[in-house]
């Protein structure tokens, strides 16, 4: 009989084509899943891999058993997780990714009475602004926006991704404040580029009315980071777009103020990705219901809506 960490061991060595990236979802070292897929091979009397230097392609043998085993054994991890309890309560490490701004400022203030709820839960949370790979790199959740939707995950939206411009004080007192988008074109930007495409990010605002335009501002410094961008602009070093859950505590002290404030840029939800499977495990059931239900109960959407 086969042991849940040699048949782990290989079916995310499969998912991910890779032994590496299998041990970093795993928390293993490379050689212990590759001597965990050997053991179960020799084990099973076939190769499941054909291994090369440009990585793991899956055999005829090892196709069919990540097919046949693979909904298992998720389904036998969600049963230890779900009865993993401490006292009646979620019990286990709870691994979710989230943008650096939006977790410190809106969900780490949430922690003390999520921990309080689950006290059997360990919260293992990443602050990163790129879209993780929720099942092949294992996480529980994420809370983002861009993500793709493929089948097997679920979203729920927490809140609209607003994008506004914004400058300190100090900068605004110097220049006299665009009073239409086309005004920006005039001062200095502090830009974005993405971290995907190396582009500079531009917006097209949008009012109340509908009405739409394209924006240009004169780059006077890129970033490929949103909260560096604001910093600078904390700085007074210039004018920024950037979302509203990186600018509103800068707003709400004062560091920065709201330029053409009846505009915006719409790029999205915001949401919680997860499982979408029905034998989701509690600790992950009980996080995205008091995501969901923090949001309500706190105004946060109606906090990072532009309009």
């Amino acid at each position: 009989m086969e042991t849940l960490v040699t048949l782990e061991s290989f079916i995310r060595s499969a998912q991910a084509s890779s032994f590496s990236a299998a041990a970093r979802t795993l928390g293993l070292t490379p050689a212990a899943v590759s001597q965990n897929v050997a053991r179960l091979e020799t084990n099973l009397g076939v190769r499941l891999f054909q291994r090369s230097t440009r990585g793991l392609t899956l055999t005829e043998s090892g196709e069919r058993l990540l097919r046949e085993a693979s909904n298992g054994l998720d389904v036998l991890q969600m049963a230890i997780a779900n009865v993993a309890m401490t006292a009646g309560q979620p019990a286990g490490t709870l691994k979710v990714s989230m943008p650096a701004a939006f977790g410190q400022n809106l969900v780490l203030p949430l922690l003390e009475d999520f921990l309080t709820r689950y006290p059997g839960i360990v919260p293992d949370w990443h602050f990163d602004n790129r879209s993780v790979d929720i099942i092949n790199e294992g996480f529980d959740a994420a809370i983002g926006g861009g993500f793709d939707l493929p089948t097997g995950l679920a979203a729920r939206e927490l809140a609209r991704a607003h994008i506004i411009a914004v400058a300190a004080p100090s900068y605004v007192a110097k220049i006299k404040p665009p009073r239409k988008p086309a005004d920006l074109k005039n001062f200095d930007g502090i830009l974005m580029r993405s971290p995907q495409t190396g582009r500079i990010r531009s917006w097209p605002l949008r009012n109340r009315t509908g009405e739409q335009v394209a924006v240009e501002m004169r780059p006077r410094m890129l970033f490929n980071d949103p909260e560096a961008c604001t910093h600078c602009a904390v700085m007074g070093l210039g004018i920024t777009f950037t979302a509203m859950h990186n600018a509103l505590p800068h707003l709400q002290a004062g560091r920065l103020v709201r330029l053409l404030p009846d505009w915006h840029a719409d790029i999205g939800p915001i949401s919680i990705y997860y499982a979408g499977h029905k034998q989701l495990p509690a600790k992950t059931r009980v996080f995205v219901d008091f995501i969901i239900d923090s949001f309500k109960r706190q105004g946060l959407a109606r906090q990072l809506s532009a309009c």
